[in-house]
């Protein structure tokens, strides 16, 4: 129905432009306005979901073709289509690509999204037409246009504090080590990570914990008397103004991580006066303040002013503590913050390189690592015993450590860190070794080579990733096809249609299947092509490691029956030869057969290169980059080539950067 509208709305327009017919004119058509695109094709291509693939973040993105965003305002979206003069052939504008690609006559790693001779590719063809003879000044012009109304930067954001981020805060302020956040409602993970802004609402539930939480930190805060040194004053009484007042602005200047307010510090301070009063005891006054504070949005969010207002070095104190160190400033930061010298770049960069040096910027890389590979998910997963009898919790937790210990190899080593995809090398306990067929180190988690036969290299060999994208009796060539998409070079793949049938043929004694057989229906079903192909025929080319990460020559398919005349499980065996030719669509002479292989070509690979920027950025930032943060992102990914991706330049590139300084691109 969509189809005909746009067919029916355009007719009249297409029915008076006399182009279609015979060669182009080079010279522009001007009866086809500028606001042509915006207001007739652009409506096609959203409705051929063009703009799902062609983004930054899409599986077309190497093609530098992106849409602006589903907001953009009009003068953005009209920039943008004539900017598509760069994929216009001036001299013979039919074999453009921007004609060809489209409607497949030109392979499209997205197929046919417009069909030949349709009313829509006549649209398509009048802009093409149009684009083969506009001037360079006026798409210039054009250009400046859409870059101003793309906007100067991200808004000023709130963010809550991430559970293990109120853990090591209360630990910190209090000398709590109960991890009271352990039992909060859990977390979303959204654009990868817990920390975004997008998913960081406080519903009732969670505002429930929190005042639950407050009551008890407080109370333990003072049971048996101030034993964590929180009041910073002998009291003379329960109704001491001096000391009173001087706690409410020590501990409050720690909670809220800036200075108190003149009004705020009142507010507190009559507080503290009641309930001291009340129980005759000035250590209840301190509790009630405390169990206060800690139910401030002051305490729980991070408001960012930006670089105008007034407490902008407070804010870059604590965003960097909690990009690096995943807890409040330390007395050194509040000390810098106080004297304002934490207001330019330089003096961030020097105070950044001296926060690497502290074990706790380990940790929250750790937590970047951990919630980037999802090992919460590695944690949890369950494997059929009757297949995968060497695997347990104990295992799982091993094959994160291995993971875990290769990054830090490189990260704090300063090694060049594209080698987390083809390390020859790896990290592993006498299960693990026993697992890949190695010999076991001389210590647990001992530095082990591969053979020179091995398939595997990096992450992409480690158990951790294997188990990850595989189901709980056999492994899932979807699956993990659409992790390396999403987690290593951060593109999204379309959602499927509603109502589409993922049911997989059956495995029969008659008709044993490889994976790849079973989910060849993929790639024949028009409701499914589009999006399988993407990611398919990149997990086939892991199909020599099974669901626990253990390499296979074959694929055995078990099939179990219950016997009727025992009641007992009968397990029968076919033993199939595997095909593992697979391909990264969309990225050029992207062959390959095994983890190894595939390593070589993401190291080597920009998209692959700068997901690991956006990746950063999006966990410092606590949000998606954005159309303004082009810039800043593509400066921090030359920062990170010219340093031979040593990643802890890339840290420093990015907390310079224009957003982590709250400045506008």
């Amino acid at each position: 129905m969509r189809k005909r509208l746009v067919s029916l709305a355009t007719f009249g327009l297409l029915a008076g432009l006399s182009l279609f017919s015979g060669p182009a004119s080079r010279a522009a058509d001007e009866t086809v306005p500028d606001e042509f695109f915006a207001e007739k094709l652009y409506p096609v291509m959203q409705a051929k979901q063009c703009p799902l693939c062609h983004n930054d973040n899409g599986i077309a993105t190497a093609s530098k073709l992106h849409f602006p965003p589903d907001d953009a305002p009009r003068p953005q979206v009209t920039a943008f289509g004539l900017s598509l003069a760069a994929f216009v052939d001036r001299g013979d504008p039919q074999q453009s690509l921007l004609l060809q690609k489209p409607t497949n006559r030109i392979k499209h790693t997205g197929g046919e999204r417009i069909s030949p001779g349709s009313e829509e590719e006549k649209l398509l063809l009048a802009w093409v037409n149009k684009l083969a003879g506009i001037s360079d000044e006026k798409l210039s012009q054009a250009r400046e246009q859409g870059h101003g109304a793309a906007g100067k930067g991200e808004a000023p954001l709130m963010r809550r504090l991430t559970h293990s981020q109120y853990n090591n805060t209360v630990r910190d302020l209090l000398g709590d080590q109960t991890r009271p956040a352990n039992q909060f409602p859990p977390e979303d993970f959204i654009h990868g990570f817990r920390n975004q802004t997008e998913g960081q609402s406080v519903p009732p539930l969670l505002a429930e914990a929190y005042s639950q939480a407050a009551e008890k930190l407080a109370r333990n805060a003072f049971r048996g008397g101030d034993a964590n040194q929180l009041i910073p004053c002998k009291a003379a009484g329960p109704n001491d103004a001096a000391c009173r007042a001087r706690f409410v602005r020590e501990f409050g200047s720690k909670a809220f991580r800036r200075p108190l307010s003149g009004e705020e510090a009142a507010k507190y301070e009559a507080l503290f006066e009641k309930e001291a009063a009340r129980e005759g005891n000035f250590l209840a006054g301190a509790q009630i303040v405390v169990e206060a504070m800690l139910q401030s949005p002051a305490f729980l969010f991070l408001a960012e002013e930006g670089p105008k207002g007034s407490r902008y070095s407070y804010e870059m104190a604590s965003r960097l503590s909690y990009f690096l160190w995943n807890t409040m400033p330390d007395e050194g930061l509040f000390e810098q913050a106080k004297a304002g010298k934490l207001a330019t770049a330089a003096e961030i960069e020097k105070t950044a390189r001296r926060m690497l040096d502290d074990p706790r910027t380990m940790r929250s890389m750790e937590d970047f690592l951990s919630q980037w590979l999802r090992f919460d998910r590695v944690l949890t997963t369950l494997r059929d015993r009757r297949l995968f009898r060497d695997f347990s919790a104990e295992l799982a937790v091993a094959m994160t450590e291995e993971t875990k210990r290769l990054f830090n190899h490189l990260v704090w080593g300063n090694r060049n860190f594209m080698e987390f995809f083809t390390a020859d090398y790896s990290f592993v306990s006498a299960d693990l070794a026993k697992l890949y067929g190695l010999k076991p180190p001389a210590e647990d988690f001992g530095l082990v080579q591969y053979p020179p036969e091995s398939m595997r290299a990096g992450v992409l060999g480690h158990g951790s990733f294997l188990t990850l994208t595989s189901k709980p009796s056999d492994t899932s060539p979807t699956e993990r096809g659409l992790f390396v998409r999403e987690h290593f070079l951060c593109q999204t793949v379309p959602p499927p249609p509603p109502g589409v049938n993922t049911t997989l043929p059956p495995v029969t004694d008659e008709k044993p299947l490889t994976n790849r057989d079973r989910l060849a229906v993929h790639l024949t079903n028009p409701g499914c092509v589009s999006c399988h192909r993407l990611v398919d025929p990149i997990g086939f080319g892991f199909e020599n490691f099974d669901a626990i990460g253990r390499f296979r020559e074959k694929q055995t398919v078990r099939i179990f029956s219950i016997s009727s005349d025992q009641d007992k499980s009968e397990r029968k065996e076919h033993v199939l030869d595997l095909d593992t030719s697979a391909e990264l669509a969309g990225i050029a002479d992207s062959a390959f057969s095994n983890p190894k292989e595939l390593g070589r070509i993401l190291a080597g690979n920009d998209v692959c290169q700068k997901c690991m920027v956006k990746l950063l950025y999006r966990y410092a930032l606590g949000r998606p980059e954005g159309p303004a943060d082009q810039m800043a992102v593509e400066k921090s990914l030359s920062a990170f080539e010219a340093s031979q991706f040593r990643f802890q330049e890339l840290i420093i590139s990015l907390v310079t950067s224009e957003p982590f300084l709250g400045k506008a691109s």
